[in-house]
């Protein structure tokens, strides 16, 4: 009789204590990133996006592919809404787009925007001297990066100051416009396709930047920096596909139904 009381209260003390506890699992993705963005550098491109707001957002992931509706391949992944792809090709169009990861591992759909890219060469603190003073190295070819005599037919622009003006010139089958004052070389984004200078000149001023149309149909900017009578010192950036206007490329909206590849460029 006891023997049989105390299993009851044991069975009973067991059942009392044993909790089911139910864990729900987190399937839901995060939203697409939104916003994307980049700047065009040599051999560079930086992305940018808008943050998304999920409070467990792990972070993103790159995905880069050489069409538009192509297989988009895995380039990196990063914490923050930024990313650098280093080693991107000079004179390639590559586009890019962007996943959201959470902490559960689930993947967002790649991002709508339509980003594109170009990266182009560019050089900082070249100096041009007068070819009045000096017409055997005035004169600047933006595909070799090299200066040479003004007059040599490949020759981009050349710098001249004379009778207290300072311009910076191209030759008949070579076209040129101020586009105004900017901060940087990398505020200019696209060639414009009209407004060339009549006169195959502009005149220079500090901190202003002009963009050439080249004898054979690249498209160039030059950043005016400092100039005095005997010297002009500039930046440049130059695009090496033939008729391409972009300079620095920006974000356009539209569908993106190419699914993420696995593999990576870079890291």
């Amino acid at each position: 009789m006891k023997t049989h009381i105390l299993m009851m209260v044991i069975l009973a003390a067991l059942a009392g204590g044993c909790k089911t506890t139910v864990t729900e699992v987190d399937t839901t993705p995060p939203f697409a990133p939104r916003g994307i963005y980049t700047e065009t550098g040599d051999e560079l491109v930086l992305l940018s996006w808008v943050p998304n707001s999920e409070p467990d957002l792990a972070g993103y992931r790159v995905y880069w592919s050489d069409a538009y509706d192509g297989v988009y391949e895995f380039l990196g992944q990063t914490s923050t809404e930024s990313y650098s792809d280093y080693g991107a090709p000079n004179g390639v169009t590559v586009y890019y787009a962007v996943t959201a990861l959470d902490r559960s591992g689930n993947e967002s759909e790649l991002s709508h925007d339509i980003v594109y890219d170009t990266p182009r060469p560019e050089g900082f603190g070249v100096v041009l001297p007068n070819y009045l003073y000096n017409p055997s190295g005035s004169g600047y070819d933006f595909s070799t990066y090299t200066t040479g005599p003004y007059n040599d037919q490949y020759t981009d622009i050349f710098y001249e100051h004379s009778g207290g003006v300072y311009y910076l010139n191209v030759w008949m089958d070579t076209d040129i416009q101020d586009v105004g004052y900017t901060e940087s070389l990398y505020e200019v984004g696209y060639a414009p396709s009209g407004g060339w200078s009549p006169t195959k000149d502009v005149r220079l001023i500090a901190g202003h930047t002009y963009v050439v149309k080249t004898w054979d149909n690249h498209y160039a900017k030059v950043r005016a920096r400092t100039f005095s009578d005997g010297s002009l010192t500039f930046d440049w950036a130059y695009q090496l596909q033939s008729g391409n206007r972009r300079l620095k490329s920006a974000a356009q909206r539209g569908p993106l139904q190419a699914g993420p590849g696995v593999t990576g460029r870079s890291e």
